[in-house]
């Protein structure tokens, strides 16, 4: 069993790098989590493949465009995660995380559990850290991600 939590976008557009300051901070508050990976995905890429392959559980942070107020956390399991890809297509990312799903799909080497957080952005513009708003969600993704992983019965020590 291995976890793999991924956060991915650019962290020198603003909110856009929500999903790697969450990783950082899970990285800076629990670096001793023998069965939990965490990584910076950065935007995307073919070469993330091999750590999906490899990992039993996945949890992918980013930052997305809701019908939401700033800052708001939506979590998706499952196939929720699916749909919620489709019918968010649009990526400003190298490839999509749909590619790339898909793409690990095709080697029937697919993490057996995966789950998404989206966090509403509102400033894509430069800037090395979130905005207020966003920034105020990620020690509270943090803990929801550790609760997920602690419900699938992922080892937290």
């Amino acid at each position: 069993m291995h976890a793999l939590v991924l956060g991915i976008g650019n962290s020198l557009l603003s909110d856009e790098g929500v999903g790697v300051h969450v990783v950082k901070y899970l990285e800076q508050q629990y670096p001793n989590l023998s069965q939990v990976s965490f990584v910076d995905g950065g935007t995307l890429s073919f070469s993330l493949a091999p750590l999906l392959e490899n990992a039993s559980h996945l949890i992918v942070i980013d930052a997305a465009q809701l019908q939401a107020s700033a800052g708001t956390i939506r979590f998706f399991e499952g196939k929720e995660v699916d749909n919620f890809l489709r019918a968010h297509a649009r990526s400003v990312h190298e490839i999509s995380l749909r590619d790339l799903l898909d793409m690990v799909q095709l080697t029937e080497r697919a993490p057996q559990q995966q789950a998404l957080f989206a966090i509403k952005a509102i400033n894509l513009g430069w800037g090395e850290f979130p905005s207020p708003e966003v920034a105020a969600t990620i020690p509270e993704v943090a803990q929801q991600v550790l609760a997920v992983l602690k419900r699938w019965g992922v080892p937290l020590s």
